[in-house]
Protein backbone atom coordinates (compact mmCIF):
# COMPACT_ATOMS: atom_id res chain seq x y z
CA UNK A 1 0.00 0.00 0.00
CA UNK A 2 1.51 3.59 -0.79
CA UNK A 3 2.14 6.03 1.68
CA UNK A 4 -0.50 7.99 0.30
CA UNK A 5 -3.13 5.39 0.08
CA UNK A 6 -2.53 4.28 3.60
CA UNK A 7 -2.88 8.04 5.12
CA UNK A 8 -6.65 7.66 3.06
CA UNK A 9 -7.35 4.64 4.95
CA UNK A 10 -6.72 6.73 8.37
CA UNK A 11 -8.56 9.19 7.30
CA UNK A 12 -11.63 7.19 6.62
CA UNK A 13 -11.00 5.33 10.00
CA UNK A 14 -10.72 8.49 11.80
CA UNK A 15 -13.83 10.48 10.38
CA UNK A 16 -16.17 7.18 10.99
CA UNK A 17 -14.76 7.01 14.72
CA UNK A 18 -15.75 10.67 14.47
CA UNK A 19 -18.84 10.14 13.09
CA UNK A 20 -19.59 7.23 15.59
CA UNK A 21 -18.85 9.30 18.94
CA UNK A 22 -20.95 11.76 17.56
CA UNK A 23 -23.73 9.73 16.78
CA UNK A 24 -22.90 7.99 20.50
CA UNK A 25 -23.42 11.48 22.18
CA UNK A 26 -26.27 12.00 20.43
CA UNK A 27 -28.12 8.98 21.38
CA UNK A 28 -27.03 9.24 24.95
CA UNK A 29 -28.59 13.14 25.21
CA UNK A 30 -31.81 11.49 23.25
CA UNK A 31 -31.83 8.69 26.25
CA UNK A 32 -31.50 11.15 29.34
CA UNK A 33 -34.53 13.31 27.30
CA UNK A 34 -38.01 12.51 28.22
CA UNK A 35 -39.98 12.01 25.01
CA UNK A 36 -43.16 12.44 26.30
CA UNK A 37 -45.12 13.28 29.24
CA UNK A 38 -47.72 11.86 31.25
CA UNK A 39 -50.13 12.01 29.42
CA UNK A 40 -48.46 11.25 25.76
CA UNK A 41 -47.60 14.87 24.91
CA UNK A 42 -44.50 15.33 23.13
CA UNK A 43 -41.64 17.28 25.53
CA UNK A 44 -38.68 19.37 24.39
CA UNK A 45 -36.78 21.59 26.08
CA UNK A 46 -38.17 25.11 28.07
CA UNK A 47 -36.19 28.23 26.30
CA UNK A 48 -34.68 30.14 29.24
CA UNK A 49 -33.34 33.49 28.06
CA UNK A 50 -30.76 34.44 31.03
CA UNK A 51 -29.04 37.43 32.33
CA UNK A 52 -25.63 38.07 32.04
CA UNK A 53 -23.61 36.95 34.95
CA UNK A 54 -22.58 39.72 37.70
CA UNK A 55 -20.17 37.50 39.91
CA UNK A 56 -17.89 34.40 39.53
CA UNK A 57 -16.96 31.43 42.06
CA UNK A 58 -18.89 30.75 45.18
CA UNK A 59 -19.35 33.48 47.48
CA UNK A 60 -16.45 33.73 50.23
CA UNK A 61 -18.93 35.21 52.69
CA UNK A 62 -21.89 32.68 52.81
CA UNK A 63 -20.33 29.60 54.87
CA UNK A 64 -21.15 26.08 53.97
CA UNK A 65 -23.78 24.08 56.25
CA UNK A 66 -26.33 21.43 55.95
CA UNK A 67 -29.47 23.52 54.86
CA UNK A 68 -27.18 24.93 52.09
CA UNK A 69 -27.45 23.46 48.69
CA UNK A 70 -23.64 23.30 47.37
CA UNK A 71 -23.25 26.01 44.51
CA UNK A 72 -22.01 24.77 41.22
CA UNK A 73 -21.33 27.00 38.54
CA UNK A 74 -21.60 24.13 35.56
CA UNK A 75 -24.85 24.71 33.21
CA UNK A 76 -28.05 24.10 34.37
CA UNK A 77 -29.39 20.79 33.10
CA UNK A 78 -32.27 21.69 30.41
CA UNK A 79 -35.97 21.36 31.84
CA UNK A 80 -38.47 19.82 29.57
CA UNK A 81 -41.99 20.70 28.93
CA UNK A 82 -45.09 20.11 26.38
CA UNK A 83 -44.58 21.85 23.34
CA UNK A 84 -46.21 25.74 23.51
CA UNK A 85 -45.18 26.33 26.99
CA UNK A 86 -44.56 29.91 27.96
CA UNK A 87 -43.86 32.31 30.37
CA UNK A 88 -47.52 33.10 31.74
CA UNK A 89 -46.45 35.55 34.12
CA UNK A 90 -44.79 37.82 31.61
CA UNK A 91 -47.02 41.49 32.12
CA UNK A 92 -49.15 40.28 34.32
CA UNK A 93 -50.59 41.93 37.54
CA UNK A 94 -48.19 41.88 40.48
CA UNK A 95 -49.48 42.97 44.41
CA UNK A 96 -47.65 42.33 47.54
CA UNK A 97 -47.41 42.63 51.02
CA UNK A 98 -45.90 45.64 50.28
CA UNK A 99 -47.40 47.52 47.75
CA UNK A 100 -45.01 50.29 48.63
CA UNK A 101 -41.34 48.84 47.52
CA UNK A 102 -38.52 51.23 49.11
CA UNK A 103 -37.10 50.43 45.16
CA UNK A 104 -38.63 50.01 42.01
CA UNK A 105 -42.50 48.94 40.77
CA UNK A 106 -43.73 45.91 41.57
CA UNK A 107 -44.78 45.41 37.62
CA UNK A 108 -41.13 44.79 37.30
CA UNK A 109 -41.25 41.45 38.87
CA UNK A 110 -42.67 40.61 36.00
CA UNK A 111 -41.25 42.85 32.87
CA UNK A 112 -39.29 40.21 31.59
CA UNK A 113 -35.83 41.96 32.39
CA UNK A 114 -34.04 39.62 34.31
CA UNK A 115 -30.78 41.57 34.56
CA UNK A 116 -28.66 41.67 38.14
CA UNK A 117 -28.11 46.06 37.55
CA UNK A 118 -29.64 48.68 39.19
CA UNK A 119 -32.81 49.38 38.20
CA UNK A 120 -33.51 46.15 37.53
CA UNK A 121 -34.96 45.12 40.79
CA UNK A 122 -37.77 45.56 43.55
CA UNK A 123 -36.91 45.93 46.79
CA UNK A 124 -39.88 45.05 49.73
CA UNK A 125 -39.51 46.34 53.24
CA UNK A 126 -37.81 43.90 56.13
CA UNK A 127 -39.21 40.20 57.42
CA UNK A 128 -41.39 37.65 55.75
CA UNK A 129 -42.69 39.51 52.43
CA UNK A 130 -44.71 38.22 49.64
CA UNK A 131 -45.14 39.03 45.63
CA UNK A 132 -48.41 37.61 44.12
CA UNK A 133 -48.58 37.20 40.28
CA UNK A 134 -52.19 36.80 38.30
CA UNK A 135 -51.92 34.95 35.84
CA UNK A 136 -55.67 36.19 34.29
CA UNK A 137 -56.94 32.23 33.98
CA UNK A 138 -56.01 29.05 35.50
CA UNK A 139 -53.13 27.61 34.21
CA UNK A 140 -51.14 24.39 34.15
CA UNK A 141 -47.77 25.26 35.65
CA UNK A 142 -44.45 23.14 35.07
CA UNK A 143 -41.94 25.30 36.37
CA UNK A 144 -40.86 28.62 37.91
CA UNK A 145 -37.50 30.54 37.82
CA UNK A 146 -36.95 33.24 40.61
CA UNK A 147 -34.49 35.72 40.43
CA UNK A 148 -34.00 37.40 43.76
CA UNK A 149 -31.05 39.45 43.36
CA UNK A 150 -27.93 38.41 41.24
CA UNK A 151 -25.46 41.43 41.46
CA UNK A 152 -23.70 39.27 43.81
CA UNK A 153 -24.20 35.75 45.46
CA UNK A 154 -26.77 35.93 48.47
CA UNK A 155 -28.98 33.30 50.12
CA UNK A 156 -32.23 34.70 50.84
CA UNK A 157 -34.41 33.11 53.66
CA UNK A 158 -38.05 31.41 53.66
CA UNK A 159 -38.31 30.63 50.37
CA UNK A 160 -41.75 29.95 49.47
CA UNK A 161 -43.94 29.13 46.44
CA UNK A 162 -47.50 28.26 46.76
CA UNK A 163 -50.09 28.71 44.07
CA UNK A 164 -54.06 28.63 44.36
CA UNK A 165 -57.41 29.69 42.59
CA UNK A 166 -57.80 32.56 45.59
CA UNK A 167 -56.29 35.44 45.48
CA UNK A 168 -56.27 35.63 49.36
CA UNK A 169 -54.69 32.23 49.72
CA UNK A 170 -56.76 30.78 52.17
CA UNK A 171 -58.60 27.82 50.22
CA UNK A 172 -57.13 25.56 47.77
CA UNK A 173 -53.63 26.20 48.65
CA UNK A 174 -50.75 23.87 47.15
CA UNK A 175 -47.33 24.45 47.66
CA UNK A 176 -44.63 23.51 45.38
CA UNK A 177 -41.31 24.76 47.22
CA UNK A 178 -40.13 25.56 50.58
CA UNK A 179 -36.73 25.79 52.05
CA UNK A 180 -38.14 27.28 55.70
CA UNK A 181 -36.15 24.57 57.04
CA UNK A 182 -37.16 26.00 60.81
CA UNK A 183 -40.39 27.62 59.97
CA UNK A 184 -39.78 30.81 60.87
CA UNK A 185 -41.98 32.36 58.60
CA UNK A 186 -44.88 29.96 59.47
CA UNK A 187 -45.74 28.50 56.45
CA UNK A 188 -44.81 25.12 57.38
CA UNK A 189 -41.55 23.35 57.71
CA UNK A 190 -39.88 23.37 54.39
CA UNK A 191 -37.97 20.17 52.89
CA UNK A 192 -35.88 21.80 50.29
CA UNK A 193 -32.49 23.97 51.02
CA UNK A 194 -31.35 27.10 50.31
CA UNK A 195 -29.20 28.44 47.46
CA UNK A 196 -27.05 30.94 46.37
CA UNK A 197 -28.73 33.35 43.88
CA UNK A 198 -27.15 34.04 40.55
CA UNK A 199 -27.79 34.86 36.91
CA UNK A 200 -29.32 31.49 36.20
CA UNK A 201 -31.95 31.93 38.49
CA UNK A 202 -33.87 29.10 40.25
CA UNK A 203 -35.38 26.98 38.83
CA UNK A 204 -38.55 25.16 40.66
CA UNK A 205 -40.02 22.00 38.89
CA UNK A 206 -44.12 22.71 39.93
CA UNK A 207 -44.79 18.97 38.82
CA UNK A 208 -46.00 16.53 41.21
CA UNK A 209 -44.32 12.80 41.43
CA UNK A 210 -46.28 11.68 38.15
CA UNK A 211 -44.94 14.84 36.54
CA UNK A 212 -48.39 16.40 36.14
CA UNK A 213 -48.24 20.04 36.44
CA UNK A 214 -49.96 21.92 38.99
CA UNK A 215 -53.10 23.68 38.19
CA UNK A 216 -54.13 27.33 39.36
CA UNK A 217 -54.24 31.21 38.40
CA UNK A 218 -52.08 32.67 41.52
CA UNK A 219 -48.70 32.33 42.46
CA UNK A 220 -47.48 33.73 45.59
CA UNK A 221 -43.82 33.74 46.86
CA UNK A 222 -42.63 34.72 50.26
CA UNK A 223 -39.07 35.59 51.34
CA UNK A 224 -37.62 36.73 54.69
CA UNK A 225 -34.67 38.98 54.50
CA UNK A 226 -30.96 37.60 52.85
CA UNK A 227 -27.57 36.85 53.82
CA UNK A 228 -26.50 40.91 53.27
CA UNK A 229 -29.43 42.54 55.17
CA UNK A 230 -33.15 42.46 56.24
CA UNK A 231 -34.43 43.09 52.84
CA UNK A 232 -36.58 41.32 50.68
CA UNK A 233 -35.79 41.58 46.26
CA UNK A 234 -36.70 40.67 43.24
CA UNK A 235 -35.23 40.94 39.99
CA UNK A 236 -38.06 38.86 37.52
CA UNK A 237 -40.41 35.48 38.14
CA UNK A 238 -41.15 33.50 34.76
CA UNK A 239 -44.03 31.18 35.06
CA UNK A 240 -43.71 28.59 32.71
CA UNK A 241 -47.04 26.65 31.49
CA UNK A 242 -50.35 26.17 29.42
CA UNK A 243 -53.47 27.76 29.82
CA UNK A 244 -55.69 24.97 31.40
CA UNK A 245 -58.22 23.49 29.41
Amino acid sequence: MSSRNGWQSWTVVVAALGVAAVLTGVAARAADSPATGPDGEKLVPLEIKLPRPMFQGTPKHIKARKTLEKYVEKPRPPFYAPKGTANLALNKKVTSSDMAPIIGELDMITDGDCEGSDGSFVELGPGTQWAQIDLGAPADIFALVLWHYHAEGRVYHDTVIQVSDDPDFIEGVKTVYNNDFDNSSGLGLGKQLEYIDDYRGKLIDARDAKGKPVRARYVRLYSRGNTANDMNHYVEVAVFGKPAK
